[in-house]
C-alpha cells in the first residue's frame, strides 16, 4: 500500500488544475516526503465552491480493528468502498482530491530488504491526483495529544497496473489526471464516481527513484 508520497508542485498549480476557488493553506512548502498521519494538501468540495486546505493523513479506522487499541493513528488507503464504514463518505460533501508529483512502495528483495521505489508519470513529476475521501473527525490519533478533532482524508486504491504490480502486487492509488477526471470524481452520483476506482493504464508511470525516503526530483513551478 502506498503509505509515503511527495508533493513538488506549488499552491498556484494545484488550485488551477482542481479549479479551487478557495486556499487555506497560507504559503504552502514543497512537501518531498508525506508519511502516514502528516498534514497536506486536499481539494475538498464546500457551498462557496471547491476549496484548498491541510487535512491530516488516515481516515478513522474500522471497529474492528480498534478493539484493544487506545488510540487510532488512521488508514492510509481505501479499498472496500462498499463497505458500510467507507460508504458512508462517498457523497459528493465528502470526496476529495489528493495532489502529488510521486508516490512510493517497497520493493521485496531475495536479501530480505524492503527498498523505497517511487512513481510518478515521467521524470519530470507532473502534477496529478489521488482520488480521496476526507471527513471531519474526533478521536485519540497519538496517546500523547490525547483526544484532537481533525479534518482528516484517505485515498483509493485499486489492482496494481504493470508498473507497479512488478514491484507491489496488491493494489496501487486510484490517480486522476486530466480536469474531466478530477471533476467526475467530486462532482458525479456515486455509481459514475466509483468508477474511477481502477489501475492507470499501463504505460502511464514510470520508476523515477529508488532508495530515498524522500523524492525531491523535478521541482519546479
Amino acid at each position: 500500500m502506498c503509505n509515503l508520497y511527495s508533493l513538488t508542485k506549488g499552491q498556484q498549480a494545484i488550485r488551477e488544475f482542481a479549479r479551487a476557488m478557495h486556499d487555506k493553506t497560507g504559503n504552502l512548502p514543497s512537501m518531498p516526503g508525506i508519511f502516514p498521519d502528516y498534514w497536506a494538501p486536499i481539494v475538498r468540495n464546500q457551498p462557496r465552491g471547491r476549496e484548498l486546505l491541510l487535512a491530516r493523513w488516515g481516515m478513522p479506522s474500522p471497529v474492528f480493528a480498534l478493539k484493544g487499541k487506545k488510540c487510532d493513528p488512521g488508514v492510509t488507503n481505501v479499498r472496500n468502498m462498499k463497505s458500510p464504514h467507507w460508504r458512508r463518505w462517498l457523497g459528493v460533501e465528502n470526496r476529495c482530491v489528493v495532489p502529488f508529483t510521486s508516490f512510493s512502495e517497497n520493493a521485496v528483495l531475495p536479501d530480505g530488504s524492503h527498498p523505497t521505489v517511487w512513481f510518478a508519470l515521467n521524470e519530470t513529476r507532473p502534477l496529478a491526483f489521488f482520488a480521496g475521501i476526507w471527513t471531519r473527525w474526533t478521536s485519540v490519533r497519538k496517546l500523547k495529544e490525547g483526544e484532537t478533532t481533525n479534518e482528516i482524508f484517505a485515498f483509493l486504491t485499486a489492482e496494481p497496473n504493470q508498473e507497479v504490480a512488478a514491484i507491489h502486487s496488491k493494489a496501487m492509488p486510484v490517480i486522476l489526471t486530466s480536469r474531466d477526471e478530477i471533476d467526475v470524481w467530486m462532482s458525479a452520483p456515486a455509481g459514475e464516481a466509483r468508477k474511477l476506482q481502477r489501475p492507470l493504464l499501463g504505460g502511464m508511470l514510470q520508476i523515477v527513484a529508488r532508495g530515498r525516503k524522500t523524492d525531491e526530483g523535478g521541482i519546479t513551478a
